[in-house]
């Protein structure tokens, strides 16, 4: 009977030391992976479109309460960059 329980906890340790082996494996090629592509491939920067848009005076004091509302909402973090009328 102690045969069989130091044979089952001797492989339970090896086939846990080879599991551990194999995902260090795993997370330092994908690390190596993820450097490589980061260091070597570049991605395009974005374009920003310049939009010339005439506004009316009443559409300016609608943005104008707009902007104020969103500024007040999100502490100045926040920025508007669309609006569109649905």
């Amino acid at each position: 009977m102690e045969n069989n329980l130091g044979d089952a906890l001797a492989i339970m340790v090896v086939g846990m030391t080879i599991v551990f082996l194999i995902l260090w494996l795993v997370v330092i090629i994908g690390n190596t992976i993820i450097r490589l592509t980061n260091k070597y491939i570049k991605t395009p920067e974005p374009v920003m479109k310049q939009t010339n848009i005439i506004y009316s005076e009443n559409s300016k004091s609608t943005i104008a309460a707009i902007v104020a509302a969103v500024q007040i909402i999100t502490g100045g973090n926040g920025h508007i960059t669309e609006i569109k009328k649905v």
